[in-house]
């Protein structure tokens, strides 16, 4: 069967499976407006069980598209020390890698998710929230569904996930093991000391959940940057402060912590910030 074939597929089943969007008409689609619909339609569901057919059919699909991008390992990706002859104290267990953190094949990446956990339920949005349940695939929002359901039950029916918690799910799609959901600070105003107390808990709370479970490495993005405000040079000094005092304890449990960037304007700060 041929990729396009998978494609057209996949689509009608989720168009199918879809509550509003049955009718939804496609014919006439270019390759990438089919994709970005199904896309969409995976952003938009619902959790809700999932048929095994529609979970095969998705899976295949979503190994396509990654075989497509390239996975990026970790003995791709160079230390500061090997890349920048960085002096930095644990320059031989740190990275800073600009790209796609759905390529990296590491222990676990690090998602900026929302209070909701449930991922981002915008069409196509541009922010890693949605791109990192995207390419797991739709049981990522049943699992954090589930948890939040939990966590419902013991803490009340309007629990939000609180600010600065770290919270594990299986990677599914993706090539890491483990997804790390982490709830950033928003910057509405003016940035205070308990926002930026509040970054550092995202940061410790992630690799404390590695040190809870063996995973030896983590790519963290760019935690409260962007949609939440915080401004990125002082987000990249307390990733930076928070991290080289995790390592100055714990050196031994970690193989390596990746800084991961996708603008050129974050890769210059933390460039400055590791040399």
């Amino acid at each position: 069967m041929y990729d396009t074939e998978k494609t057209d597929i996949l689509l009608e089943k989720l168009k199918e499976d879809s509550i509003e969007y049955k009718k939804l008409e496609t014919k006439g689609f270019s390759s990438e407006e089919k994709k970005n619909a199904i896309r969409s339609l995976m952003n938009i569901r619902m959790p809700r069980e999932l048929s095994d057919e529609l979970l095969n059919l998705q899976n295949e699909y979503l190994k396509e598209e990654l075989s497509a991008k390239g996975v990026v390992s970790l003995s791709d990706i160079p230390t500061i020390k090997e890349q920048f002859n960085s002096k930095f104290i644990h320059a031989d267990k740190i990275s800073l890698w600009q790209g796609d953190i759905t390529r990296l094949k590491v222990g676990a990446i690090v998602n900026a998710a929302n209070s909701q956990m449930l991922g981002c339920f915008v069409p196509c949005h541009r922010c890693i929230d949605n791109a990192i349940h995207s390419f797991a695939g739709m049981q990522l929002r049943e699992e954090c569904n589930t948890i939040m359901s939990q966590r419902r039950i013991k803490y009340g029916g309007n629990y939000e996930e609180p600010t600065g918690t770290a919270t594990l799910t299986l990677g599914y799609n993706l090539p890491c093991d483990y997804v790390i959901h982490t709830v950033g600070p928003i910057v509405y105003n003016r940035l205070n000391d308990s926002l930026c107390q509040d970054l550092e808990n995202c940061y410790e709370n992630v690799l404390k959940c590695c040190l809870e479970h063996d995973i030896k490495s983590v790519a963290f993005c760019c935690i409260s940057t962007g949609e939440f405000h915080f401004p990125n040079d002082k987000a990249a000094e307390i990733a930076v402060e928070t991290i080289t005092r995790f390592l100055e304890k714990h050196a031994d449990c970690m193989e390596r912590i990746i800084f991961n960037v996708f603008k050129d304007s974050d890769k210059y700060i933390y460039e400055n910030a590791l040399s």
